[in-house]
């Protein structure tokens, strides 16, 4: 065979197979980037927005308060996030100016200018964060001090006894006590709209008297009673803990509050007097252990 012959079938050849070109992936574009992560961030922010109403949305995942003092508590707790918000938007809003005023440009042969020092700007780094922390210092000081706050003559005077794993209640002006154990956790009986002092002790090691709808708790050290005051608004029944972590036990460490109104506050007392429950509950705790719902039989019961 020829050599033009040869030519002739390899460009017939070629003519005749498709052209094959190298497959090129293109990335997807920064628009495309920044529109899925918008619409992923608003997706998690309608999640997180679907378990609030409208009324519990401007708690800010705080209960409604059912005391006095909750309410400035609820307060703090909400000016807090309000200044957490402005805060964001400002840096966000500085970060995106920065973007894209000073993002680089095909046009620009070279990288701009670096400056090593602003002193300006610097200093602008330094104030700031030092002006948030003295504003909210100022603000938690003065709702701590309002709320730590003792009437000299509060309206009913409990003293909480503390002790692994459960709760005693002494009325102390009543000469009356409510008992609990872990297996059977007290209830704490208070009167609407009435100042109650509660004198926080414990007979061994550290725990935290909290009813988390109060919006305020405290520890019972071992040997130095605390005070705290708070005067219930809300009826109805809420739950209480520990919120210090206090052994094997901590989380049986349970307690229920009733907040009723005076004339049914005045016949649960009759009551407690009625069966028996009158003293102070305080003395006969010492050394003994209350055990818990999960022991074993015999495991930790009230000799």
């Amino acid at each position: 065979m020829r050599r033009s012959d040869l030519v002739g079938v390899y460009r017939a050849d070629s003519a005749a197979r498709p052209e094959t070109r190298p497959v090129v992936r293109s990335r997807p574009s920064r628009s495309r980037l920044s529109r899925s992560r918008a619409a992923l961030g608003l997706a998690a922010l309608a999640v997180v927005l679907a378990g609030c109403s409208s009324e519990d949305a401007p708690r800010l995942g705080f209960p409604e308060p059912a005391t006095e003092g909750g309410k400035v508590t609820l307060s703090l707790w909400q000016g807090s996030w309000l200044a957490a918000f402005i805060v964001g938007g400002v840096v966000w809003g500085l970060i995106a100016a920065t973007v894209i005023l000073h993002r680089h440009r095909d046009k620009d042969p070279e990288l701009p200018i670096q400056t090593r020092y602003n002193l300006p700007v610097e200093i602008l780094y330094t104030l700031t964060p030092l002006v948030i922390v003295v504003v909210l210092f100022y603000f938690t000081a003065r709702d701590q001090t309002d709320l730590l706050k003792l009437d000299p003559d509060p309206d009913v005077k409990i003293q909480v006894v503390g002790q692994q794993w459960s709760w005693q209640f002494n009325y102390t002006d009543e000469d009356v006590y409510i008992p609990g154990t872990a297996a059977e956790p007290p209830t704490l009986v208070l009167p609407v709209d009435q100042t109650v002092e509660f004198a926080l002790t414990t007979v061994d090691v550290v725990h935290d008297f909290w009813v988390p709808a109060f919006l305020l708790k405290m520890d019972l050290i071992p040997h130095d009673p605390n005070y705290l005051q708070m005067k219930p608004i809300k009826l109805g029944n809420f739950s209480g803990k520990c919120a210090e972590l206090c052994g094997t036990y901590h989380s049986d460490m349970l307690f229920n509050v009733r907040v009723v109104t005076e004339s049914e506050y005045q016949d649960f007392l009759s009551n407690l007097e009625a069966s028996g429950q009158t003293g102070q509950i305080m003395p006969e705790l010492l050394d003994q252990e209350l055990g818990s719902p999960r022991a074993e039989p015999g495991e930790g019961d009230v000799s």
